[in-house]
């Protein structure tokens, strides 16, 4: 799972049935809503808003859903008031994770998420405790099969991101923190269909985990993703591919 194009591919084959598009679209209207809170309802002005409503895009979430998501950030209807807390911890193995969450109440997902990391075989680390193994940088992550790898390497290098790679049929785009909107708009100007763009957490360093402890990871990893109030979750474990696929696929 050294590839974060591993998971993208997990999710998009979880994401055909009605039960995960739901969640989807719970997620994306919980990001759209905290992104106009903190910066307003206008996407030219707020890089962090109009990257969810590029990736609600992405997901065709209907745009009377964004409209009302954004309205009720910035206070123009009522609605549920979010926020955002991170978790750390490790899971099987000793591998990293990091969980990002977006709730309506803080007393009810701590205890939640402690409960996951406790059943997965981790455990709920102090703030600080992993976030150090990992650093900011935007994820673009490209079907290999639609679009040829110098010809996507001339328009990201261009645009300024760092780096190009393919792995498992997928091409993942990695760019600096604050180049991740030029990067963004230049794919989109070229054509180039993403399956998804995100500001990721990326762990610095692998460690690689094999048979049970990999199985247990992936189920954990799982029960992280499918939590109501869970935006994004990263490790640092590096799983084969082929077991990641075995797992997710019960």
């Amino acid at each position: 799972m050294s590839g974060h194009s591993k998971w993208s591919k997990i999710k998009r084959k979880k994401g055909a049935n009605d039960s995960a598009r739901s969640k989807i679209f719970s997620r994306l209207v919980k990001e759209i809503t905290v992104a106009a809170r903190e910066g307003g309802g206008d996407p030219d002005g707020n890089a962090r808003l109009r990257t969810a409503i590029d990736n609600a895009k992405l997901e065709n979430l209907p745009a009377t859903n964004v409209e009302k998501a954004i309205k009720r950030g910035t206070g123009e209807i009522s609605g549920v008031v979010y926020e955002e807390v991170t978790f750390e911890g490790y899971g099987p193995g000793g591998v990293a994770i990091l969980v990002q969450a977006t709730t309506d109440n803080r007393r009810r997902t701590v205890p939640e998420m402690r409960k996951i990391f406790d059943n997965g075989g981790g455990n709920l680390g102090d703030q600080g405790s992993v976030a150090w193994m990992f650093k900011q940088a935007g994820l673009f992550v490209i079907d290999a099969s639609t679009i040829d790898e110098d010809e996507l390497m001339m328009t990201a290098l261009e645009a300024g991101a760092d780096d190009v790679t393919v792995q498992d049929g997928m091409y993942e785009v990695l760019s600096a923190p604050n180049q991740f909107h030029t990067v963004s708009q230049a794919l989109d100007a070229a054509g180039v269909e993403i399956v998804s763009r995100e500001l990721a957490m990326l762990p610095q360093n692998m460690m690689a985990l094999e048979g049970k402890v990999a199985e247990r990871c992936i189920k954990l990893m799982e029960e992280f993703d499918d939590h109501d109030d869970v935006q994004n979750v990263w490790t640092n474990a590096d799983i084969a591919e082929e077991l990641v696929e075995q797992v997710a696929a019960g």
